[in-house]
């Protein structure tokens, strides 16, 4: 094992267009931090080697936008690239098992971002069977509480896997790399139903099961029919036309209208805001705080803010700085749905 690979103290991934701002988000979390060659597209190490817990009580106090998952490196392993590897993996995992909160339910969650002759489910098998036996530690892949983290790369020309256990809440996302997948459902309207359902999970949203929701930007409905099999009635604003599925559903009032058109037309109060329109996100930022007044004391709102090429961080930080003064910051991160954007979640100032 090469001895930088021994000093990475953990693994960071973003987006991979946002790796800039993810870097320079970690150097201000962790003074003194280096930052390695990326171990595939948006997969940063980071050294030194205790540098994980420096992030972790940063990000405790102000989470990051741009970092997706954050993992510790605590064993770093050379690899053959042949079937005793899985050995080599399962004798390294245990290795940490000093490290492990027996009560606590574990998910191993492999990464491999190198060829190898095994894939990833071949791995979190034998490595949760062998601390489930070694342990009695329970198992829990849906609602891990620990996490044992397999990172497989080539680093500097050798391959290896890098481990380390910590807390789920610790990771910024409960799941490997931050890559929170969803099936597609039947009658599903769009992929943007999926940045919906994520933000829901990430900012520990939930939404109401009655009352009314204002969907701006609606067609062709995505968050629309997430906020309907959640049990709310929607008005969704739009000059476009919604799915057929939702301009036949009697629970959905379809407004042919653009955001700022119907705000002067003094709507109702809503329980929850939601927002994905294409707009400049200082723009939509302006519209969303004007809209502020029509969200319930109880309410949520959520929005995407779309990002340019170039100056990004800029734009982010304007956006915020106008949506603050209408709103209090839930939560604010680039998701794994999102692609050139982030999502905000916010409730109403107290007046």
């Amino acid at each position: 094992m090469n001895e930088d690979a021994a000093e990475i103290g953990a693994i960071a991934t973003s987006a991979p267009d946002s790796v800039a701002l993810a870097r320079d988000e970690i150097a201000h979390a962790a003074h003194g931090s280096w930052i390695g060659i990326e171990l595939a597209p948006g997969v940063l190490p980071i050294g030194p080697a205790n540098v994980h817990a420096s992030l972790v009580d940063a990000w405790r106090r102000r989470p990051p936008i741009f970092v997706r998952h954050l993992c510790p490196v605590q064993r770093a392993v050379a690899l053959a690239g042949d079937a005793r590897d899985i050995e080599t993996l399962q004798s390294a995992a245990l290795a940490l098992a000093p490290r492990i909160a027996p009560s606590l339910r574990l998910s191993v969650q492999t990464r491999i971002l190198a060829d190898a002759p095994f894939g990833p489910y071949d791995v979190n098998v034998a490595l949760s069977e062998a601390l489930a036996a070694g342990t009695g530690t329970p198992l829990d892949v849906r609602q891990p509480e620990q996490v044992l983290a397999v990172v497989v790369a080539d680093h500097r020309g050798e391959h290896a896997a890098l481990l380390g256990i910590s807390p789920v809440g610790d990771n910024l996302s409960a799941w490997a790399g931050g890559a929170r997948r969803f099936a597609r459902e039947e009658g599903q309207v769009s992929r943007a139903e999926f940045k919906l359902l994520e933000a829901l999970e990430t900012f520990d949203v939930a939404l109401p099961s009655r009352g009314v929701a204002l969907d701006l930007g609606a067609a062709p409905g995505g968050w629309t029919r997430v906020a309907r099999a959640h049990g709310l009635r929607v008005v969704a604003v739009d000059p476009a036309q919604l799915a057929p599925a939702l301009r036949a559903d009697p629970g959905v009032r379809h407004v042919r209208a653009t955001a700022e058109a119907f705000l002067a037309s003094r709507p109702e109060r809503y329980d929850v805001i939601l927002n994905d329109m294409r707009m400049d996100a200082r723009d939509s930022a302006r519209l969303m705080a004007a809209y502020a007044r029509t969200l319930a004391p109880h309410g949520i709102a959520i929005m995407t803010l779309k990002l340019p090429e170039r100056g990004r961080r800029a734009v982010v930080d304007r956006a915020l700085v106008i949506l603050r003064r209408a709103y209090t910051l839930r939560g604010a991160r680039q998701l794994f749905h999102n692609r050139s954007e982030i999502t905000v979640a916010l409730t109403r100032r107290a007046e």
